[in-house]
């Protein structure tokens, strides 16, 4: 998988530069000053998702990472299959709470090598994370937020996709998902019509 080796490093560096208040401030400032175009630049990247707003900062082509803000529904907003579920993600990232906190939870799973398809999730820790808490997480690693204190924010930096698919498992259901981004099912569409 690639950059695997160096992603502790691009952490030490991220951990280095992200001082809550000071990146807050930052970014308020980013976020004051940009204008019409710029703004519907980032409304067009970003995404709402069943438990949180998924705010696109930067994402530039020729860069080797992307910058996130993610700003958490209230949790009575929630509706299952998201941050709640087991899960991996398609890229590395690395992630700092702003405001707020949750429950990190890491797994082990079993895929099914036929499906593909995860079959169990095996808690291996449980954490409370609050605000100027950060870590990463590699593109193989399940995890899971079952539950968030309203207004929480993290800021992300995200490596490009190193998957082409990642992959859930809802604990309730224990049902498996195989989550394919629209972006890169064009080819797939084009064949099917």
């Amino acid at each position: 998988m690639r950059h695997v080796r160096r992603w502790p490093a691009v952490h030490a560096t991220f951990g280095s530069w992200v001082d809550g208040p000071a990146l807050r401030s930052v970014l308020r400032a980013h976020l004051l000053s940009l204008g019409p175009d710029r703004a519907a630049a980032l409304i067009a990247h970003s995404r709402e998702t069943t438990t949180h707003f998924a705010w696109c900062l930067r994402d530039r082509a020729a860069e080797p990472f992307t910058f996130w803000l993610h700003e958490y529904k209230p949790q009575s907003d929630w509706r299952p299959g998201y941050a709640d579920s087991v899960h991996n993600h398609r890229y590395h990232f690395c992630t700092v709470i702003l405001s707020g906190g949750y429950l990190h939870e890491r797994y082990a799973t079993s895929v099914d090598p036929d499906t593909g398809l995860i079959t169990s999730a095996t808690l291996l820790r449980a954490t409370e994370c609050r605000a100027g808490d950060s870590g990463y997480l590699l593109a193989d690693e399940f995890h899971r937020i079952p539950r968030a204190a309203d207004s929480t924010m993290t800021f992300l930096v995200k490596s490009r996709p190193v998957t082409r698919a990642s992959l859930s498992f809802d604990p309730a259901t224990r049902i498996g998902h195989r989550h394919v981004p629209v972006e890169s099912r064009l080819e797939d569409l084009t064949s099917r019509i």
